[in-house]
């Protein structure tokens, strides 16, 4: 027996379910009754009936037997002669009233051969305007089901009030299954069964190839990407008139499954709670996996998001912002908690104490990232500012915008702090945004982004941030060029080269951070060994720490070298030199100049001056951050001007680096490329922009009305 689906959860406490059966599922494709199918259904009923439930049933199918019976009736009172004149079409109320009446004979006859008394209920439209009506339905419907007896409904096509009822749309209600959510939300039934000739909602025509089963309806995402076929061969609405009962349903709390009416078991495995059909629930969203949601889905729904908190007034994003801030403080302890067990399992598992020391959340880094998303909450708004503005011509204004990118897919290692700060960037830039961590940190990242998607207001939707579980859904989110505009990976070597490799999505960030800090002959050596250690010692782990120590060679000759190697190995710094270092000092060559060994470990080389320390840079460097310590402003302003990389300082340690020293607030990445952002990236890097005209109906017509003038306004 297959086990309850976790989405399908609440079926648990469902007492009373009501069952809609259309007219494609109780009649054949010739339109005379579906015997087997009927008497399946009565006895999936029988049985929910025996377990205690509450059955109201409503059915169709009345229209579609009665034309069938009167055909036939026309045909056996026809001549030949009647039979070559053009056939008008049956009348509808004429079918529904032949048809109703043998329909529920069929339903009487199958009910009490299950020994199950059944009783008929017709209604109308215009029955439901009056309150009296709908407090009796009430009261009789109850007093049935006391009575373990099936209420069975039909619309009385036969008497209805309106003037065309297979067409017309307005009303209370136009067709049996908007009926049966109407009684779902009157009779206060716990769920409702729309049962079809397909097994639920697919995200294109059942029969084309490519269309797929959606097991949870999300509005926000599968709304606007579903394409339905033509309307029921024999009924009136079709799955358009079952999705939209169930919609209205669901959100008014009421669940809803559509599923298939052919299964001689499928009302049964839905109480069961198995993951058949298509379930609609008020709150969707928070039922099912990503995995389940779809790679596409994820951004698709990201980006809708995004577009909703774009619309909010500055000051309501402001507050998310703070809102955030507040509950990381306030759920401190939790997260803290589950960050340990994941440092006690990669202890566990032998991980390398850099990796443990990156996934550690230390005492106060709530609170410091917490104070960070307070300053980037305070920081001028970045959406919409206006960069530059320009009168083109009289009475015709361009400006150049500020804008979100659209949506980011962010892959990350290690760090869950990482996650705050990339979260925190995407909701003051209005990005949508999808995570992926590291496994080793799945509790840590999964309780971050439980509290701070907690703080999002439900008008904006949680799924303006995605966090994707599982490495197997991150190939099928590097396809989506047309709908993910950015990838930022924040790991390893081996893991941007592997993303740009396998994605046409642009690629910001860097694969190595093989910083280095040269000591010209003129550097203070107490600063130089300051920044020095510093740059080495104060995060060995961090992209931006020093990695080779480059030395001017009359620092070798005067001992002052010395001075700097002494204090690396103090402070237990394993020490590997260059050709030259490793013969001067004595210690082991370094197997490569390009190496970030992201621990207490670093390369030492000597050179001959400042234009030798540019090059061995440029040959051996990521690009990343480098810094000159000088007294020499000639020496340092040739480094500052010559040094290719995204961060050049002078007299300070690699280590100011970093997007909240920057006073971006927080950074996404590091990014080593030449175009878009490079550096720290903040909010400003998550931006790009859109051109905005006003204008007072001015044409081009060939430029031979308009006088340009160009005129700088901002």
């Amino acid at each position: 027996m297959a086990a309850m689906d976790s989405s399908r959860d609440f079926v648990k406490d469902v007492k009373r379910v009501v069952i809609k059966v259309g007219t494609a599922v109780v009649t054949r494709s010739d339109g005379r009754l579906a015997l087997g199918r009927i008497g399946c259904l009565c006895e999936q009923i029988k049985e929910l009936n025996y377990q205690g439930y509450e059955v109201i049933l409503v059915t169709s199918g009345a229209v579609g037997v009665g034309r069938q019976r009167l055909r036939y009736r026309r045909l056996v009172n026809s001549s030949f002669a009647d039979l070559q004149k053009p056939q008008v079409d049956l009348d509808g109320k004429a079918c529904a009233a032949v048809g109703q009446s043998g329909l529920m004979a069929l339903y009487d006859a199958l009910f009490s051969q299950l020994d199950v008394a059944s009783s008929q209920l017709l209604v109308t439209d215009k029955d439901f305007e009056d309150t009296n009506f709908r407090m009796q339905l009430s009261e009789t419907v109850n007093s049935l089901l006391d009575l373990k007896v099936i209420p069975i409904f039909n619309e009385n096509d036969a008497i209805s009030t309106r003037r065309a009822p297979y067409e017309d749309s307005s009303g209370i209600f136009w067709d049996n299954d908007s009926l049966a959510g109407l009684l779902a939300l009157e009779l206060k039934a716990d769920l409702l069964v729309l049962l079809s000739d397909v097994e639920g909602l697919y995200s294109g025509p059942p029969s084309e190839p490519g269309s797929k089963i959606i097991h949870t309806y999300i509005k926000e995402v599968h709304q606007a990407k579903i394409t339905f076929g033509s309307k029921s061969r024999v009924g009136r609405g079709g799955m358009t008139a079952k999705v939209k009962a169930a919609v209205c349903a669901a959100s008014a709390g009421i669940p809803v499954v559509i599923s298939s009416g052919y299964a001689s078991d499928g009302i049964l495995k839905v109480l069961k709670g198995e993951r058949v059909g298509t379930l609609f629930h008020q709150h969707a969203e928070k039922l099912v996996s990503l995995k389940e949601i779809g790679a596409r889905d994820m951004a698709v729904s990201a980006r809708e998001c995004s577009r909703r908190f774009q619309n909010l007034s500055s000051e309501e994003r402001k507050k998310i912002l703070l809102d955030v801030a507040d509950a990381l403080e306030a759920n401190e302890k939790l997260i803290r908690t589950e960050n340990e067990a994941d440092v006690a399992a990669a202890k566990l598992a032998g991980y390398e104490k850099s990796l443990v020391s990156r996934l550690t959340l230390k005492p106060g880094k709530i609170s410091s990232l917490a104070n960070s998303i307070r300053v980037l909450a305070d920081m001028e708004e970045p959406i919409g500012q206006v960069l530059k503005r320009t009168e083109l011509a009289d009475g015709l204004v361009l400006e150049k915008t500020a804008c979100p990118l659209g949506v980011l897919l962010i892959v990350f290692e290690s760090r869950p702090d990482a996650l705050v700060q990339i979260a925190s960037l995407a909701l003051r830039s209005g990005n949508g945004l999808l995570l992926k961590g590291g496994k080793e940190a799945a509790r840590s990242n999964a309780v971050l982004h439980k509290v701070i998607t907690g703080a999002i207001p439900q008008a904006v939707g949680e799924k303006l941030i995605a966090l994707v579980t599982s490495r197997d859904e991150i190939p099928d989110l590097l396809k989506l060029d047309d709908v993910i505009d950015l990838v930022i990976p924040r790991g390893s070597n081996k893991l941007v080269s592997q993303i740009k490799e396998a994605t046409k999505i642009p690629v910001l960030g860097h694969a190595d951070g093989i910083c280095h800090v040269y000591v010209d002959k003129s550097a203070d050596i107490e600063m130089a060994r300051k920044i020095i250690l510093d740059a080495k010692t104060d995060y060995p782990a961090a992209c931006n720490a020093m990695e080779t120590l480059l030395v001017h060679q009359d620092l070798v000759k005067g001992g002052q070298i010395n001075d700097l190697v002494m204090a690396l190995r103090l402070e237990g710094v394993t020490l590997y030199g260059g050709p030259r270092a490793s013969a001067e000092l004595d210690i082991p060559q370094a197997g490569s100049f390009h190496h970030e060994y992201n621990t207490m470990a670093c390369t030492i080389e000597i050179v001959d001056d400042v234009v030798a320390a540019i090059n061995h840079i440029h040959s051996h460097g990521s690009a990343h951050t480098d810094c000159v310590v000088a007294e020499d402003e000639e020496v340092a302003e040739s480094f500052l001007r010559g040094v290719d990389s995204a961060a050049v300082f002078h007299n300070a340690s690699t280590r100011f680096c970093d997007g909240a020293r920057f006073g971006l607030g927080a950074e996404v990445g590091i990014s080593t490329g030449r175009i878009h952002a490079r550096g720290p990236v903040g909010v400003e890097g998550l931006l790009t922009t859109r051109w905005i005209l006003r204008g007072h109906g001015q044409a081009v017509d060939g430029d031979k009305g308009v006088l340009y003038t160009h005129k700088n306004l901002l």
